[in-house]
C-alpha cells in the first residue's frame, strides 16, 4: 500500500493516517460510557510501534480482540487527536485495523509521542469569550 506514513512523522492533527506498526503493549480493557448513546463501550489503549517512533493507539469494542502483543498490523484512514495535552492515534468510524504477514524487526520506542506534551502555540493564552470570563456565569441581566 502506497501512502504509508511512518510514526515519528505524524503531527497532532494528522488525518488520514495509514501505517504499519508492531503492537508493543496491549492496554488493559477498561469500561466507558459513551457520551453519545449512554452505552457501555470496551477501551484499551494499545502502544504501537514502528522502526522511528511509539503512540498510543485507542482501540474499541471488537477492535480490541483484532490485535495481540507482537502482531504486525496495517491501519488505515485512522487519524491522531490530542487527549489531555498528549498524541493519540484513533480509529474513529471510518478507520480499519487488520493483522499482516510482515515483520518490524527493530521497533523505537524511545520515541514514543504519546508522552511528549503537545506545545501550545505562541502567545496562546487559553479559552476567551463570555463564558470562560472569571466570575460570570453565562448572561447577566
Amino acid at each position: 500500500m502506497s501512502g504509508l506514513v511512518k510514526i515519528s512523522n505524524l503531527s497532532p492533527w494528522s488525518r488520514s493516517v495509514n501505517l504499519l506498526a508492531k503492537v508493543v503493549k496491549k492496554g488493559e480493557e477498561k469500561f466507558v460510557a459513551s457520551k453519545f448513546d449512554q452505552r457501555e463501550h470496551k477501551l484499551s489503549e494499545t502502544l504501537i510501534a514502528d522502526e522511528t517512533g511509539a503512540i498510543t493507539l485507542v482501540l474499541w469494542d471488537e477492535n480490541i480482540d483484532k490485535v495481540n502483543e507482537g502482531d504486525v498490523v496495517m491501519i488505515t484512514n485512522a487519524f491522531v487527536k490530542p487527549f489531555k495535552g498528549f498524541m493519540q492515534l484513533n480509529l474513529g468510524r471510518y478507520g480499519s485495523i487488520e493483522m499482516v504477514n510482515e515483520e518490524i524487526p527493530n521497533v523505537n520506542v524511545e520515541n514514543n509521542l504519546s508522552t511528549k506534551a503537545i506545545p501550545r502555540e505562541e502567545g496562546y493564552s487559553g479559552p476567551r469569550g463570555r463564558r470562560f470570563q472569571t466570575g460570570r456565569r453565562g448572561r447577566q441581566r
